[in-house]
């Protein structure tokens, strides 16, 4: 493993290293590094494969996505999410999710423009640090084309707790 400066963006969630580690091991084609010609680490995206295909609930997840800020505002973020798209497409998925912190609205508006909408509010979904309220996330989906009738994006009229999602 090399130590990359993306996981101190404060943008950035940061996970310890059993957690990628699983995450490579279960799902390697969901993890997408890209590269600069010098080697430095422009960005990644890490996600997995996950839910039920009776209830049509078998997707694609973003856990994360970072792009180094010197190589923001190319397209990167965007290419690497069209690739974590079409590896559900091939896998079967009917929709592609992520969360995202409320507050962060440059990356809510980015996933809007990738063709995301918002599902639900989870409620307190992120935990905070230094005695600040936990913050809540957005779970957002894009379909994909086996859902041919735009289900799993219908939003709930409700916000959740994490503890109600499954």
């Amino acid at each position: 493993f090399l130590f990359s400066l993306r996981n101190l963006d404060p943008l950035t969630e940061t996970y310890g290293i059993p957690f990628y580690l699983q995450y490579l091991a279960h799902w390697p084609e969901y993890f997408i590094v890209a590269e600069a010609p010098g080697g430095e680490l422009m960005g990644y995206i890490m996600g997995k494969a996950e839910g039920s295909v009776a209830r049509e609930e078998w997707h694609g997840h973003v856990t994360a996505l970072s792009v180094a800020p010197e190589f923001r505002r190319l397209g990167l973020a965007a290419k690497l999410m069209e690739m974590l798209e079409e590896i559900s497409e091939r896998k079967g998925g009917f929709f592609v999710d992520l969360f995202v912190r409320v507050s962060n609205q440059v990356a809510v508006n980015m996933y809007k423009r990738l063709g995301y909408s918002v599902y639900r509010t989870v409620i307190e979904y992120y935990s905070a640090s230094n005695g600040e309220p936990d913050e809540d996330a957005y779970d957002m989906r894009k379909a994909l084309s086996r859902d041919t009738e735009k289900k799993s994006i219908i939003p709930l009229p409700h916000p959740v707790r994490p503890e109600d999602i499954e």
